[in-house]
């Protein structure tokens, strides 16, 4: 296969991360089962769903006072269970992008590891 040949055949099947077509994952992928890529992608949006959790509690810890349960001891665990379940539904709608690098790392070593 000549050099344009393959480029061409690259950029279309190569995923778009970041904004940007990357051949060195697509060439990766090639070498990852399914079901390590799945697991791997779920891996990287917990790792997100962290970090966003993380976010959200230090943005939350200076509210006080109003809102469902006013200012109650209960306040600080409800507070709680509503930034983790922010924090997982944006990781899953996206989030802030972490997850795609995330992502790329693991398969990327997946990938290394199958190599040799």
């Amino acid at each position: 296969m000549s050099v344009s040949a393959y480029t061409a055949l690259s950029k279309t099947a190569a995923p778009i991360i970041n904004g940007r077509r990357d051949i060195q994952l697509a060439d990766a992928l090639t070498k990852v089962s399914p079901q390590a890529q799945a697991k791997a992608k779920a891996k990287a949006e917990d790792f997100e769903a962290v970090f966003l959790n993380s976010m959200f509690s230090q943005m939350m810890s200076g509210v006080k006072g109003d809102g469902p349960f006013g200012d109650t001891p209960s306040t600080g665990i409800w507070r709680s269970m509503m930034t983790e379940e922010y924090s997982k539904s944006f990781a899953k709608a996206g989030g802030v992008g972490i997850s795609n690098d995330v992502f790329r790392t693991l398969i990327l070593q997946q990938a290394n590891r199958a190599s040799h």
